[in-house]
C-alpha cells in the first residue's frame, strides 16, 4: 500500500489520497465525525480508540482543521451519499414488520 507523508507527523495519505492515521487503516475524517456526534474530547477519543496514541489523535485533529473546507466538503458528500442509499433502499423487512405490529 502506497502512502504519502503530510506535514502532520502522523497523519499519511492512502493511494487514494484520503488522510489516514499513520499505522491504522482509521482515516482521519472518520475521527473527526466521531467527535462531531458525540463530542468527545482528545481524551475521550482515545477512550473510544485506545488503538490510537493521544499524539495520532492531535495529529488528525490539527490536519483536520488545517483542511477544514476540504474535509468538511467530503464529510457533506458522504452524508449525501448515505441520504441517498437510504432512500433507494426503501424501508427495510424489518422496519415494516415492526410497523405493523403497533
Amino acid at each position: 500500500m502506497n502512502r504519502t507523508k503530510t506535514k502532520h507527523k502522523y497523519v499519511e495519505l492512502d493511494e487514494n489520497h484520503v488522510p489516514t492515521i499513520a499505522g491504522t487503516t482509521m482515516k482521519v475524517i472518520e475521527l473527526v465525525t466521531g467527535q462531531m456526534a458525540h463530542g468527545w474530547s482528545p481524551e475521550e477519543l482515545h477512550c473510544q480508540h485506545p488503538y490510537l496514541s493521544m499524539g495520532q489523535i492531535h495529529s488528525a485533529l490539527a490536519y483536520y482543521w488545517d483542511n477544514k473546507e476540504e474535509l468538511d466538503a467530503d464529510i457533506e458528500r458522504r452524508e449525501q451519499y448515505a441520504q441517498r442509499m437510504r432512500l433507494e433502499a426503501g424501508e427495510s423487512p424489518l422496519a415494516k414488520k415492526f410497523a405493523h405490529r403497533l
